[in-house]
């Protein structure tokens, strides 16, 4: 009879186990350190280690620049003061570059998940080939990288945040570029690698732009004890996330999320998908403009009128973000009914628009949703933190590696 059993692995070795130990320390220290309280007792009594082996290991994480001391901390008991530790400011860091229809926008993480390096350019990328858009990002990050070193950052990778469909480092549809079968990372790998001669190469990985901000916003948003969440951003287009139980649901070929192309009327307008009545043709940011009558201003200086009208109490303004706050309402009642989030968070432009956007939107989830447990006014429905965007979670991503595996991104030896 055939076992249906997944075969063992090897057993972990010496060096395997200490590996997972390294991790569990450092990743202790960084979740400690924001209390203040990270000592080697307090450490050991979080990872269940005997506190000779946390403080062996402390002194590896030390040696190799991933921890420091800041001096002693007083528990209010008897004995001696502890020895504070804290994850280092200067080191092993995240670079993280989001490509956007309107703009590109690059940051540079600490192992403290702090935003320490920041530009953004704003530009059109829709009439741009897919190659010269991520020579431009490749550019921008260049500079970035330079005055990460300037702090004594060391950026170990690079992670892209794209839109539309991205599996295997390639785009294989965004739309509202008109990129089809784009190998994103390996362009931007080699004009990131041609701008900086002499230096190491770095390795980039690819995520979808919105999945990224959803754990932007998991890891350095205000969601408290929330850890199921659906997650909107609204640019252009309209991308979505989910994150269940703390974790990003991608689906099995990892484009699950994409409500922007979730149909709201079949016989509505062309959407660049190729499909009609999509939501983005109603709550995009192209479609909330041309309905408030913000005419010939785009980008972020568009949303802008159109906040600024809509505090004004401009008939036209409101009715448009109304409306679109009710075409979300529809489409995220159906998500709500089928996964059973906690909450759902909207970010990008609809973080600017909540004042208007969210009783339309929170009235129509409260009609539609089967549990009863919606209701205007409830906090279910919540804008986005300022922390939560696709730039910095595509950094933190990188740095997510480095807590997993410290010893692989230690210091070269005479480096």
């Amino acid at each position: 009879m055939k076992s249906i059993l997944t075969p063992l692995g090897p057993k972990a070795d010496k060096d395997t186990v200490r590996r997972h130990n390294l991790s569990l320390v450092l990743r202790a220290v960084r979740d400690e350190g924001e209390r203040g309280d990270a000592t080697r007792a307090a450490v050991a009594a979080r990872v269940g280690l005997t506190r000779a082996a946390v403080s062996s290991l402390v002194e590896q994480l030390m040696d190799s620049g991933f921890l420091t001391e800041s001096g002693k901390t007083f528990s209010g008991q008897a004995g001696r003061p502890g020895t504070a530790l804290k994850v280092a400011r200067t080191g092993p860091a995240g670079l993280g570059v989001e490509i956007n229809i309107d703009y590109v926008s690059v940051c540079v993480v600490d192992l403290a998940g702090t935003g320490r390096v920041r530009q953004t350019e704003h530009l059109d990328n829709r009439g741009a080939p897919a190659g010269e858009a991520l020579a431009r990002a490749a550019r921008l990050a260049a500079r970035t990288l330079e005055s990460a070193y300037e702090q004594e950052l060391r950026p170990v990778g690079a992670a892209l945040a794209l839109p539309g469909l991205v599996s295997g480092g390639s785009v294989r549809q965004a739309p509202n570029l008109g990129w089809n079968e784009v190998p994103a990372q390996e362009l931007f790998a080699d004009a990131l690698a041609a701008l900086r001669p002499g230096r190491p190469a770095l390795p980039v990985a690819s995520e979808n732009e919105a999945n990224l901000a959803a754990l932007a916003e998991l890891w350095f948003g205000g969601l408290g004890d929330v850890r199921s969440f659906l997650y909107l951003t609204g640019e252009i287009g309209v991308g979505g996330a989910l994150v269940l139980n703390g974790e990003l649901l991608r689906g099995a070929h990892g484009f699950a999320g994409e409500i922007g192309h979730v149909v709201v009327d079949p016989a509505g307008p062309e959407c660049r998908c190729g499909s009609r009545g999509c939501l983005e043709q109603y709550a995009g940011q192209a479609a909330l403009l041309r309905a408030a009558g913000v005419e010939g201003i785009g980008g972020a200086s568009g949303v802008l009128e159109l906040e600024r009208r809509a505090a004004a109490k401009d008939p036209r303004a409101v009715a448009a973000i109304g409306e679109a706050g009710r075409m979300l309402g529809r489409v995220l009642s159906g998500a709500v009914n089928l996964v059973d989030p906690d909450a759902v968070v909207l970010g990008g432009i609809y973080r600017g628009l909540m004042p208007w956007l969210a009783r339309p939107a929170d009235e129509e989830l409260t009609g539609r949703v089967v549990s009863g447990l919606w209701s205007p006014g409830s906090g279910r429905l919540r804008a986005s933190s300022v922390a939560g965007d696709a730039a910095r979670g595509a950094a933190a991503l990188v740095v997510q590696d480095v807590l997993d595996d410290p010893v692989a991104y230690a210091e070269p030896s005479g480096g």
